[in-house]
């Protein structure tokens, strides 16, 4: 980073960059890195926005965009600071959310395993059963039962019509 630019933030700005090193990063937990997720963005913001009304009004006095271009160099600057930090922690929320729900997938096998474990089993109530016969065959439609019937009986009466040749 541009030491001039460090030099120009403020206290707090210079706190919430200071927050976003990698290692004061790995210390947050989720929520944490939620808020601070949340200050950053709304300081992009603000100079973003600082930037564009600040560059729109500069066109008309300085006669074009490209004249204007270098009046606003600070707002701009502080801008893309506080871009590529944002960019560094919403990768941290990132891996912290991948890292929650791998957490609760894990917890939620574990607790259906561990109730499928503790429920009794049918086959070892009947060996003599086969297992398919347990399980409910899908049957095929093509849209209603009633079209199905009707499909059906066409070709009934089809085949009847042959058989009396």
């Amino acid at each position: 980073m541009n030491q001039g630019l460090l030099n120009s933030l403020t206290d707090s700005e210079r706190l919430l960059v200071s927050e976003s090193e990698r290692d004061v990063l790995k210390g947050l937990d989720e929520d944490q890195l939620l808020d601070l997720h949340q200050r950053v963005r709304r300081m992009r913001t603000k100079y973003v926005k600082n930037y564009r009304r600040s560059a729109s009004a500069a066109v008309t006095h300085a006669g074009g965009r490209g004249m204007s271009y270098p009046r606003n160099q600070r707002d701009r600057d502080k801008a893309e600071l506080f871009e590529s930090v944002l960019a560094t922690v919403s990768r941290e929320v990132a891996v912290a959310a991948r890292r929650a729900s791998m957490e609760l997938r894990s917890e939620r096998l574990d607790a259906a395993r561990s109730a499928k474990s503790a429920a009794p089993s049918t086959r070892a109530a009947d060996p003599a059963k086969p297992a398919a016969a347990t399980r409910a065959r899908a049957t095929k439609t093509t849209g209603g039962l009633k079209k199905d019937a009707s499909t059906q009986a066409m070709g009934a009466r089809r085949q009847a019509k042959r058989d009396s040749r």
